[in-house]
């Protein structure tokens, strides 16, 4: 159930007018619940009993370390929680990716093993909801928020459908509060909302969905296309993925907020970002305010010795970039944006970095190394394999030889990258979303109804799964 599928509305819709129609917060609270699982079971039922059953541990483990003062048993408890999680992450999602590595590394050695795989189903979101069940009790663990008492309110932070499949990654001691008190009505809040999901399916159903049949096209076959095609290729797909996953997050806070719940944002015009920190620091920020907190720091986080500090980046990064797929492509695309990292930091340490004055060209020359670094590392987490990013990387930076094919509408697909660019920067310096929100009511309504319309001129043919789906 997609949220830019009818199902989806009707299904909200529903959802909606009975939860307000409950008068007690218990009542909604339990019908929240219960929708979330169908929502969730609309997928497959059996992901519905696992996240139950997963839920419920974590609940039982972090009741367990919260109400002992024993330190070995509170360790014991928050082992088996991490370890009940990643065990579950690591049969659905790495099993066959780890051995199939180990079958590949013992031919090297001379051996011949034969390759066994099992038809695993990934859980849509799994990789989601056990890092979001994992900060829960390693909080309580570390003594930063208290187990929560009811089974119900656990399982319902742990399975809240807007966020559940796609994030963003739901910190307890932000959201549990929430569940204390009954949610009530906010006119503002609403009208933020309705603009925000407008927002959200614009990027997702009439951008993202509508560049990617040329995306697909140019990985799928690089060799066949001409250098600037394979160019637009690689700018239109860092459109196509950030449109994507921002759009998910921008339905999915405001879905929340129609009920009175508040996430917080999982984007900051990222792509305004003048070097890979600040871009990180805008960019799925849920995962990456989660990999900082629970990895980054936990192996020591930054250190007066700079080399165990890069050390510890690259960790944190190759970590979130397998964390991103089973592919070998995702950890070396997390450890060039380590390497990245590591490389800046290093090069604020030499003069060199001093040979630009501080202004607005040092400014656009670090914003546009930043962004070229980022497209071209989008190239590994798109490609299908190492050799395809190889061809694909020779012709974006060397315009190396290769087909024949343009892109059609070559202008337009050209034109589209920077044009957004250049809406991406006015409605983060003007923040129009919000001054459109508080427009007074005839010009908010009139020209909500425009936009809709607009939209819904725009949608292809088809929908798309969200790219973050698959993660």
């Amino acid at each position: 159930m997609l949220f830019t599928d009818l199902k989806f509305f009707v299904f909200f819709s529903t959802v909606l007018l009975v939860y307000w129609n409950l008068g007690t917060n218990n009542a909604r609270k339990w019908f929240l619940l219960a929708a979330s699982y169908f929502f969730y079971g609309s997928w497959d039922w059996r992901f519905a009993v696992m996240l139950a059953v997963l839920s419920y541990g974590d609940y039982f483990f972090a009741r367990r370390i919260g109400d002992s003062t024993d330190a070995l048993i509170r360790k014991r408890y928050v082992t088996a929680s991490v370890a009940m999680n990643l065990g579950v992450l690591g049969i659905f999602k790495y099993f066959n990716f780890f051995l199939s590595t180990g079958v590949k590394f013992a031919t090297t050695l001379g051996f011949r093993l034969d390759q066994p795989t099992l038809a695993i189903i990934l859980p849509v979101g799994v990789s989601f909801f056990t890092f979001q069940s994992l900060s829960y009790t390693i909080d309580v663990y570390r003594g930063e928020i208290t187990a929560v008492r009811r089974p119900r309110d656990y399982m319902l932070f742990a399975a809240f459908f807007p966020q559940l499949v796609a994030g963003p990654i739901v910190r307890p001691k932000y959201f549990l509060p929430q569940l204390e008190s009954s949610r009530v009505v906010d006119y503002l809040l609403v009208r933020q909302a309705l603009v925000l999901f407008l927002l959200g399916f614009i990027k997702k159903a009439c951008i993202a969905d509508n560049v990617s049949p040329y995306v697909d096209a140019v990985f799928n076959s690089p060799l066949q296309y001409r250098n600037m095609a394979v160019v637009d290729g690689v700018w239109l797909y860092a459109v196509q993925i950030y449109c994507d996953f921002s759009g998910y997050s921008d339905m999915a806070i405001a879905v929340a907020a129609f009920m009175g719940y508040r996430l917080s944002p999982n984007f900051d015009s990222p792509y305004l970002a003048s070097s890979l920190q600040n871009f990180w620091r805008r960019w799925h920020i849920s995962l990456s305010t989660w990999i900082r907190d629970y990895i980054y720091l936990s192996l020591g986080g930054r250190s007066e010795n700079r080399f165990i500090t890069y050390r510890n980046i690259l960790y944190t990064m190759l970590a979130g970039g397998l964390w991103h797929g089973a592919s070998w492509t995702f950890v070396a695309w997390g450890g060039l944006h380590g390497l990245g990292q590591v490389t800046q930091q290093e090069f604020k340490r030499t003069r060199v970095s001093g040979w630009l004055p501080e202004g607005g060209l040092r400014r656009t020359l670090s914003w546009f190394l930043t962004i070229e670094f980022v497209c071209i590392c989008w190239i590994l987490f798109r490609a299908p394999n190492f050799s395809a990013a190889l061809a694909i990387a020779a012709r974006y930076l060397f315009l190396a030889d290769g087909g024949s094919l343009p892109l059609p509408l070559p202008v337009r697909l050209t034109l589209l990258g920077p044009a957004l660019l250049v809406l991406h920067f006015f409605f983060n310096r003007f923040r129009l979303a919000e001054r459109f929100a508080t427009a007074p009511s005839a010009v908010y309504w009139f020209g909500t109804g425009l936009i809709w319309a607009w939209a819904v001129s725009m949608l292809p043919l088809g929908n798309r799964p969200f790219i973050y789906f698959q993660f």
